[in-house]
């Protein structure tokens, strides 16, 4: 096993703690000089009014979305429907694609609810 003398462990150890320090100090150095400079108020402004903006037009999508969600869910309800009907035991019923509901040959009347 060999064993280093103690000047050069010394400065093994010097160096290691002076590149940990540099690397420090040169972080510090570049968060330091991070700086937001605002011309005039007009900035403020016009990101106040394109966050109006953005709120707006969330919300907006949101209720369109809202909508063709619950547009797409009567559409599979009337498609379930529709196949529950057209395989159902009852020789009678036929599906009615106008009024989207299955009704019995005889009477006319709807066999299964929506």
């Amino acid at each position: 096993m060999k064993i280093l003398p103690f000047p050069g462990l010394l400065y093994s150890v010097l160096a290691a703690a002076l590149c940990s320090i540099s690397a420090s100090s040169l972080a510090a150095t570049t968060n330091s000089n991070q700086h937001i400079i605002i011309d005039s108020g007009t900035s403020i402004e016009s990101s106040r009014q394109n966050k109006e903006q953005w709120n707006a037009t969330q919300s907006l999508r949101s209720k369109v979305n809202q909508r063709v969600e619950k547009d797409f869910d009567q559409y599979d309800r009337s498609v379930d429907l529709q196949q529950k009907c057209t395989n159902s035991d009852n020789l009678n019923a036929y599906w009615e694609s106008n009024s989207g509901r299955c009704l019995d040959r005889r009477t006319g009347r709807s066999l299964m609810a929506p």
